[in-house]
Parts: C-alpha cells; sequence; structure tokens
C-alpha cells in the first residue's frame, strides 16, 4: 500500500486573505507546493491529501486540486472552529482553529495507510520526500513507529534574519526524545549559534538536527490525538488563544512510552519566505534547481 501525502493547508486563508499566497515562485510560476507534490508522486506516494477551510474550498478545487487530479487521487478534508469532541464548543473568543494537530486530525476518515504531513509552503527538498516514502513503504500494518525527517540546522537558515527551530535531541537508535524550540537561530561568524535563556549565543554543529513539521505516522494516531485533544480542551477551557501542535502530542506519546519516532536524516536543503526579503533567494534557488536540471521545466 503506498502511503498518503497529507498536506496542512488551512492556514492560508487567514495569513493571506484567500489564495493569493500561492505565489509563483519557479521560472513558470510554480509554486513551492508544486515541487513538494512532484517530488513525492516521485518518491512513490499514492494520494494526496488537503486539510483546507471550508470557505476557500471552490477557489482551491479550481486552482489546486485540477492541477493534480489526473497525476494522483486527491481528496479535500476540512478544519474548522466547531471540529470539536462531543460535549465541547469554542469559546466565544477564539477565531482560529486548534493547530496544526487539529488539522491532522480532519484526516482520520479519508487517510487509512501510512502517511507523511508537511507543510503547504515549505519547500522540502526530493531526498527528504524519498528517505520518508522508504520509511513509510516498509510498515505495513506497523503501530506505534513514527518518524520526522530531521534536517541539519545548516541547511535551514534565512539570509534575513534569525529563525525560530526545534532542535532534536536523539537516542542511540536515532529516536527522538525531545524537542527544544530555540527562537533566535541564525549563522554568526561562520557558526551556528542559538540564544539561550541567559541571552548568551550557544553554537552548535551544522548538522544538529531540527524538525521543519515534515513526519511520518500510521493511522493509530488519529486516536491517540483524539484522546490527546480531550484532555488539551478540559485544560485549556478558559483560553481562547491555545493551539493543539503536532510536536505536544508527539513528545506525550514518547514520554509515556506509547510510540517511538524515528529521526530520519537528509541533506536536503529547506527554504521557505521566512521574511518578504527571502522571495528573491528563493526565485534563484528554484531557477537554479531548474538550470541544473534538478527538476524539469515547466515543471507539470
Amino acid at each position: 500500500m503506498k502511503p498518503t501525502l497529507f498536506v496542512l493547508a488551512a492556514g492560508m486563508g487567514s495569513r493571506y486573505g484567500g489564495l493569493k499566497q500561492l505565489d509563483g515562485l519557479g521560472p513558470n510560476g510554480e509554486t513551492i507546493m508544486d515541487y513538494s507534490i512532484y517530488d513525492a508522486v516521485n518518491a512513490g506516494f499514492g494520494k494526496l491529501v488537503f486539510v483546507i477551510r471550508r470557505s476557500f474550498e471552490e477557489d482551491f478545487r479550481e486552482k489546486i486540486v485540477k492541477k493534480y487530479e489526473r497525476k494522483i487521487p486527491v481528496e479535500l478534508v476540512f478544519q474548522e472552529l466547531d471540529d470539536l469532541p462531543e460535549g465541547f464548543s469554542p469559546h466565544p473568543d477564539r477565531v482560529k482553529p486548534w493547530g496544526t494537530n487539529h488539522a491532522v486530525m480532519m484526516g482520520r476518515d479519508v487517510i487509512h495507510e501510512p502517511f507523511a504531513v508537511i507543510n503547504a509552503d515549505d519547500f522540502y527538498g526530493r531526498e527528504s520526500f524519498g528517505v520518508l516514502s522508504d520509511f513509510l513503504s516498509s510498515l505495513h500494518h506497523s503501530k506505534n513507529a513514527y518518524a520526522m525527517v530531521g534536517y541539519r540546522v545548516g541547511n535551514t537558515l534565512s539570509e534575513s534574519g534569525t529563525v525560530a527551530r526545534g532542535i532534536c535531541e536523539t537516542d542511540s537508535d536515532n529516536h527522538l526524545t525531545g524537542v527544544v524550540e530555540r527562537t533566535q537561530i541564525q549563522r554568526i561568524d561562520g557558526a551556528v549559534k542559538y540564544k539561550d535563556d541567559n541571552g548568551e549565543w550557544v553554537a552548535i554543529g551544522d548538522n544538529t538536527p531540527v524538525s521543519m513539521n515534515m513526519w511520518g505516522f500510521t493511522p493509530d494516531y488519529f486516536d491517540y490525538s483524539e484522546k490527546q485533544f480531550v484532555e488539551f480542551l478540559k485544560e485549556n477551557a478558559g483560553n481562547h488563544k491555545a493551539e493543539f501542535f503536532i510536536p505536544l502530542v508527539v513528545n506525550n506519546l514518547i514520554v509515556d512510552k506509547k510510540a517511538t519516532v524515528k529521526v530520519l536524516d537528509t541533506p536536503s536543503k529547506w527554504f521557505g519566505v521566512t521574511y518578504a526579503e527571502d522571495r528573491p533567494g528563493v526565485v534563484a534557488k528554484l531557477q537554479k534547481l531548474a538550470d541544473d536540471g534538478v527538476y524539469p521545466s515547466p515543471l507539470w
């Protein structure tokens, strides 16, 4: 059974007002998402699932789904504010859905095979889809054995300023034991450094693994998520801004020894438009990939 690619795209409308963020950055107007899907199809993924807001379903089907549906089966699922377990309702002041893991939960009725989770607007690189597809394809009917693609921190920096990254801690078997969020990381005098809690700059190796929200799960993850979501809602009843993120669920499963998460190394360079100033650099990188023959031009 081929794995599924689950693309988190529900935040698009809120951040950009519709689908204007599907910015043509490639040589022929390709979006970053086009490259992810191209790489996933070539790595052996067998289905695409997008989670979006229902308010832009028509626009999304016209601009996005039509582009891919002749190449790979495509499903849409919807993340909405009121999609909550029985007995719960949104706080009256809440305006946004509940974060990335709530978005993942929306796939429960259409995903019955191992699946990868990615952000819609990040460039992950073909090697990353390859290692994750190989891992997921080997699982068959396994449970509780997940994966995260661990990017080398030096391959994820912005030339325009500091970045926030989850620095991964692993055991001797390369299983994830924890993720420490560092909000200010950049290259200083040739070395990658982060600012610690005391305001001191601490150097780390270029190959230190970081999380870029590229995960591999099996369908049992939905059951764990739903149970944890109920507890999360109880604990955050008065907090109308609390978000239910993937790393929160994953960390709880690791601490409780209910699941393992293999950190898969990749030589791929991650990039995205973290700052407006990043856009020309992203355009140049995609142009070079086309010029070097790494990707066809046009892509599709």
